[in-house]
């Protein structure tokens, strides 16, 4: 069936910075339609791999399929949506508004050819209205709060119809409220656009009722399955126990 095509194979992904080891012999897969988070303490190597994912790195051994293709071969990157850490510190006198922002993505996606003005318009406020930000279209981004930011940045990430969204620790310093509506806004993303996600964070709790997979980093993958599994197994009492991971969990 379509929605289990597999879209990330990792095989054996090890990593090093100057000799030191980050990440050993990790393995895992995702498929579409997967909701994914990829968890772990700070310096488990959460951002390292999905950077090794994205071909930013590369493995000191081992290799990562990307779409079917190893991903030095990879070049669909239209495909793929990124929202990295830090996405959302914008200096509050950045003189660009929400529509600008979201469509510079335009000029480097798979929609570059949108004959005109208009069509680039409508795809900017089709991303926009699904992540409930269209009101403030012309507003400045340095304007927005935090929560409102990530949106639009989520907004930047999906206006080319990717297939794959990443986000890297996306709800960072946004308050508990925020971080509810922002996850379900995911939720919708997932379902009803059946955009595959990829989310690295520390707070299982917050998302407990959207992901479908989770990953659990260690330097090693300590797991790799359902989040109902996780929330049964030993790296989840472990990490619940050492105070890494956040949780909300009933």
């Amino acid at each position: 069936m379509n929605e289990e095509r597999e879209l990330i194979r990792v095989e054996g992904v090890s990593f090093q910075f100057d000799s030191i080891p980050v990440l050993e012999e990790v393995r895992f897969s995702i498929a579409q339609g997967d909701f994914v988070a990829i968890l772990g303490p700070n310096g488990s190597g959460k951002t390292t791999l999905v950077k090794l994912i994205l071909g930013l790195y590369r493995p000191t051994k081992g290799r990562v399929l990307l779409m079917g293709k190893p991903v030095e071969e990879f070049h669909d990157w239209s495909k793929i949506g990124y929202v990295p850490q830090k996405a959302t510190h914008i200096d509050p006198f950045y003189p660009a508004s929400v529509k600008e922002v979201v469509g510079m993505a335009l000029f480097s996606g798979r929609l570059p050819g949108l004959a005109g003005k208009g069509e680039r318009d409508k795809a900017v406020d089709l991303a926009l209205d699904r992540v409930g930000m269209i009101a403030f279209r012309s507003r400045p981004i340095g304007r927005l709060s935090g929560g409102q930011q990530q949106r639009v940045f989520i907004a930047r990430a999906i206006v080319n119809s990717p297939e794959l969204l990443f986000l890297d620790e996306p709800t960072a310093g946004v308050d508990a409220a925020t971080q509810a509506l922002f996850y379900e806004m995911l939720h919708q993303l997932n379902k009803e656009q059946r955009i595959t996600i990829v989310l690295v964070t520390h707070d299982i709790g917050i998302v407990n009722r959207h992901v479908t997979k989770v990953a659990c980093l260690s330097q090693r993958l300590v797991f790799h399955g359902t989040h109902a599994d996780f929330c049964q197994s030993e790296a989840f009492k472990t990490m619940l126990a050492s105070g890494h991971l956040v949780s909300h969990v009933h």
